[in-house]
């Protein structure tokens, strides 16, 4: 697997006395599915910014495709990777849908007939080809993160990082943003996925980064991760229920992640 982000010994501060990230070395790997957890300020959003430029280390380095970031802008890094925010009225500022999944490409200075096949296209993949002519902020939040999702696939980028994009939606609408996720993974990109979501984890996650004080203090396998419970304690960080349910109901390992897992393991049944 090649690698399409690394941090080297990074060090980043908003204030020189008070670094937040500390000496952050990991790699990012082509094609991996991967989720940044741990407490509130830990650095997991800090650290998900510099991989497209919105911050530069303080010290120490991070490539993009073995480039240093420092010296690309973040208009640059955004064709290879996209950042998601949080909350998607942060990114999206026209009237209609189509005008917000058309402004990255018209940016990138492609020709009307190539923005057309891209925000059609992106459109498309997130289940939202029959709403170019509707005004975004008369939309469901659901809705509107898949706009901003949108707006970043239409740029055609490899890496996509999605900062908490299940917060403030219902148990469906976090479903269909996921699956949304998941069948862009399956289509090529490498994903990031920053949350506090547990459950979100297990059904998801192929690689866990559990930041803690800045640091990147457990990365492995959902599993792998839940098996460290002291890591994950300081790290305010508590595994799913049903992880949980199953190590204290003495389950041999692996112990199920999710409900469907434990409900096979459980009675030999299916979904």
């Amino acid at each position: 697997m090649s690698t399409v982000i690394a941090f080297e010994d990074v060090w980043y501060g908003y204030e020189k006395e008070t670094p937040v990230l500390k000496g952050v070395s990991l790699t990012i790997g082509r094609g991996e599915f991967i989720v940044i957890i741990g407490g509130n300020g830990s650095g997991k959003t800090t650290l998900a910014k510099h991989c497209n430029g919105l911050y530069k280390p303080t010290k120490g380095v991070v490539t993009v495709n073995g480039e240093d970031t420092k010296d690309r802008s973040v208009a640059q890094l955004s064709k290879t990777v996209a950042y998601c925010y949080q909350n998607p009225d942060h990114q999206i500022f026209h009237q209609t849908v189509k005008a917000e999944v058309s402004f990255g490409p018209k940016n990138m200075g492609l020709s009307a007939a190539e923005i057309e096949q891209v925000v059609n296209e992106a459109l498309s993949a997130v289940g939202l080809a029959h709403m170019g002519d509707a005004e975004p902020y008369f939309t469901s939040k659901g809705t509107r993160q898949k706009i901003a999702v949108a707006s970043i696939l239409a740029m055609r980028p490899d890496v996509i990082v999605l900062d908490e994009p299940t917060t403030g939606l219902d148990y469906r609408g976090m479903q269909e943003m996921m699956e949304l996720v998941r069948r862009l993974h399956e289509s090529g990109h490498t994903i990031l996925v920053i949350t506090h979501d547990m459950r979100l984890v297990a059904e998801y996650a192929q690689r866990v980064i559990v930041m803690q004080h800045g640091k990147a203090v457990c990365d492995g396998s959902p599993a792998q991760v839940f098996a460290e419970p002291q890591i994950l304690a300081s790290a305010q960080v508590e595994p799913p229920a049903i992880y949980r349910f199953g190590k204290t109901s003495g389950l041999a390992d692996p112990i199920p992640l999710t409900y469907a897992a434990m409900k096979r393991m459980l009675t030999g049944a299916g979904d």
